[in-house]
């Protein structure tokens, strides 16, 4: 299975949590990982400053839309076991862009965040937000059989 072939199973399940827990919110799901995030918020109506300009593309986005403004959410999607690089791209995005929630799933393994987050048990490494208010990255293995993460292996629990 290639990365790009996990995106609309993610996309399914990112888009069946979203409708569950935004219940009278607009939800917007898809596949973004070929464009521009600042592109393709412009398409549905947001504008985002630290977005406009920047080289980002995630693979997976939600947007959830009310009459407050607009939320976002992040997959970013591996086929391979993942690495502190991997980990990376995603705590970058997620600084500038501060999404919601923000997702790092793989469909084979934990690879070295695994020892770093489960054994070192070091979590600050999925920090991110405004300072305000602390969020996590969180990080999964991607059941292809169940199409959804396996709830066993994320980091921190939801």
């Amino acid at each position: 299975m290639t990365e790009q072939e996990l995106y609309e199973p993610m996309r399914v399940w990112l888009d069946s949590y979203l409708k569950d827990k935004y219940k009278k919110s607009k939800i917007i799901t898809l596949d973004a990982h070929s464009e521009r995030l600042d592109r393709v918020l412009m398409k549905y109506g947001i504008v985002h400053d630290v977005a406009t300009g920047i080289d980002i593309q995630i693979d997976v986005l939600g947007i959830v839309k009310d009459t407050k403004g607009f939320k976002l959410f992040f997959i970013e999607a591996k086929k391979t076991s993942l690495t502190l690089r991997d980990l990376g791209q995603l705590w970058a995005y997620c600084k500038l862009i501060d999404p919601e929630e923000a997702f790092l799933m793989t469909s084979a393994d934990l690879g070295s965040l695994n020892k770093l987050l489960n054994i070192y048990k070091r979590e600050d490494l999925l920090d991110f937000g405004d300072g305000k208010r602390i969020k996590k990255m969180k990080v999964a293995v991607w059941s292809i059989t169940k199409n959804s993460p396996e709830a066993s292996t994320m980091i921190p629990k939801i």
